[in-house]
């Protein structure tokens, strides 16, 4: 299992447009949560902070091993994420992946994830 928590930083100028993708994946859950089963995503969440006048997306996800990359994916909504990603997040920042100190997660969850 691999658990992560992950911050990245948003392109200046781009705050309406993370807004509009936020309500994008909030408004097609449905469809989202389909493409999760791929990735042996069990859990993704996606956070959001302003500091310092830059904005930040954290992801957070517990995910099985053997899972296709969101990239592989060819479901539409994974390609329309993909699109959001590259208009939004500032490639030249490089995430900052937050150190797991202690997972809590009940036996018969974890049992059920693997």
């Amino acid at each position: 299992m691999n658990i992560e928590c992950t911050r990245f930083r948003v392109k200046p100028g781009k705050t309406e447009k993370v807004d509009e993708w936020l309500a994008f994946l909030n408004e097609h859950m449905e469809e989202v949560l389909v493409t999760l089963e791929g990735e042996k995503m069990y859990v993704e969440t996606i956070f959001r902070e302003f500091l310092n006048n830059e904005e930040y997306l954290y992801w957070y996800s517990v995910q099985g091993t053997g899972g296709i990359e969101v990239e592989e994916s060819q479901h539409w909504i994974d390609k329309k994420h993909l699109e959001y990603w590259d208009e939004c997040i500032d490639e030249t920042y490089r995430p900052v992946d937050l150190k797991t100190e202690v997972v809590m997660i009940p036996t018969k969850v974890s049992q059920s994830m693997k």
